[in-house]
């Protein structure tokens, strides 16, 4: 059962009004005219809607590009612009390519998938989902790819369903690595306008190979305010508001409100490469002063459970599979914290665009104050932090992080996350078993077997207390009730396609 704490008339006194985020002349039709479909997003563009960034799930959230592969709702490999694949060897994959159009007019060939590829591959920084795999790819004839790992790669199929390895038309790549999906794709929706960090405009793509979308068009605003997008929902500027924070769900029709078992995981990342956190006594200190399960109910609203690792309830698997977490460092006491960060802040890091995460950030500070610990919070926007987390300039992070997002397949997480060479690796962990680890579970081709070496990989991380699991978070999805045929997926990467339409 699902409680909160926050009153009705509070939570009004503080939400903050809507200004204008579906502005009447916003698209060319007019915002919501026509049948187009008014979408409020959470987390602004950080690099234009490259594919290469955070932003790719944009892309397939919207239906704008599209890989070789796509999820199914199982979390299996179907086809997409490949329309059948076969595995050659241990190491080499056959794809046959459908006729397809990209949006610019060109046709899709075997060599443009050869060539978004090699950029995938050539792109600084490399896209996570190819941290732990080289990928090199050949043209056979007009229609037919093959891709060759440098050692086994099990789940490849599932990998090329990556948004960051959309195949886009030549038009995209720019000499100087910039990547463009403005009227690039192969989706049923087009990008036509794009307005820096807050709007954009969609049409209907009519030559889209898997048939007319229903809908005409999209009209996006990014809205990182949680509580502004939930105003937009209710009062009918938009039709479809992602992420509604859990102070907001209770305010909302019922008919609105729809409630998505999720594989985010929302976690403490302690800092290991420079800092306090370097010591692992002051990090298993760190670990022991935080209590994940205080956050359920008082700040997600019981629309989370307690943390029991890396990997929660909607991975259905991984329960049974746990692997108890032993040869922990001792915690520092709060004498020892007290002496070991004399005269140093421990520099506690979150972002505005998930409502819950500052909250949950005070809460914790409370708590490693108990420690002994002395901090001081830094809270902004998503986009304007990046850069500083993989950095390394903070010493810890309020974070939350879909599990399953780049591939469907955990490893791929575990490795772009915590391995020595992971580009997402916002701990700076550098661990030799951890590495190992994460490598035997990558190299293992039975699924069983694999979800176990996943499960050794967790406790092999856990260990290091790099990573403090809090709570596994329940997603709140806004849709109006004139909406129909909007995709509620757990791993928060499809939300709109040829279906979704207004009634």
């Amino acid at each position: 059962m699902r409680t909160t704490s926050r009153g009705l008339i509070a939570a009004l006194a503080l939400t903050p009004l809507l200004a204008g985020c579906f502005a009447p002349g916003d698209s060319d039709a007019g915002a919501g005219s026509g049948g187009r479909l008014r979408v409020a997003l959470a987390v602004p563009p950080v690099q234009a809607l490259s594919p290469y960034s955070n932003d790719a799930t944009v892309l397939s959230k919207l239906s704008v590009a599209e890989g070789l592969t796509a999820l199914d709702k199982n979390g299996t490999a179907e086809p997409a612009l490949a329309k059948s694949w076969k595995q050659d060897g241990a190491t080499t994959w056959t794809f046959e390519l459908r006729k397809a159009e990209f949006q610019d007019g060109t046709e899709l060939t075997a060599q443009g998938v050869v060539d978004a590829l090699d950029h995938a591959g050539a792109a600084k920084p490399k896209p996570r989902v190819l941290s732990d795999v080289s990928l090199t790819a050949k043209a056979e004839d007009a229609d037919t790819v093959t891709l060759t790992t440098k050692s086994p790669d099990p789940v490849l199929p599932l990998r090329l369903a990556s948004p960051a390895l959309a195949i886009l038309s030549a038009k995209a790549y720019a000499k100087d690595g910039a990547v463009s999906p403005v009227g690039t794709g192969t989706g049923p929706f087009e990008i036509t306008r794009l307005n820096g960090k807050t709007k954009a405009t969609l049409d209907r793509f009519d030559g889209y190979w898997g048939g007319k979308a229903k809908a005409p068009g999209i009209d996006v605003s990014w809205v990182a305010d949680g509580t502004a997008r939930a105003n937009a929902l209710r009062g009918g500027e938009a039709d479809i508001a992602e992420w509604i924070p859990t102070a907001q769900a209770k305010l909302l029709d019922k008919k609105t409100r729809h409630e998505v078992p999720s594989v985010r995981t929302d976690s403490l990342i302690l800092n290991t490469g420079s800092g306090l956190f370097t010591d692992a006594g002051l990090r298993a200190a760190a670990r022991e002063a935080v209590d994940g399960s205080a956050l359920v109910d008082s700040v997600f609203g019981g629309y989370a459970d307690p943390a029991q690792g890396l990997f929660g309830p909607a991975v259905p698997w991984a329960a049974d599979k746990r692997v108890e977490v032993t040869g922990r460092t001792k915690a520092a006491t709060a004498a020892e914290v007290k002496t070991g960060t004399k005269g140093r802040t421990l520099r506690l890091a979150t972002y505005t665009n998930r409502a819950e995460l500052p909250e949950a950030a005070t809460v914790l500070q409370q708590q490693l104050e108990k420690a002994g610990f002395t901090v001081k919070q830094d809270v902004r926007e998503y986009t304007q932090m990046e850069g500083d987390l993989l950095a390394g300039k903070y010493d810890a992070l309020v974070f939350s992080r879909v599990t399953l997002l780049d591939t469907g397949d955990a490893v791929d997480y575990l490795a772009s996350d915590f391995t020595s060479e992971g580009v997402y690796n916002i701990a700076g962990l550098k661990n030799t078993a951890v590495d190992k680890a994460i490598r035997a579970a990558a190299a293992e081709r039975d699924a069983r077997s694999r979800q176990e070496k996943i499960m050794r990989a967790e406790a092999e991380i856990l260990r290091t207390d790099a990573v403090v699991p809090l709570v596994h978070e329940q997603a709140v999805q806004g849709i109006a009730a004139d909406v129909e045929g909007v995709i509620l997926d757990p791993r928060e990467r499809s939300l709109i396609d040829v279906d979704t339409r207004l009634k």
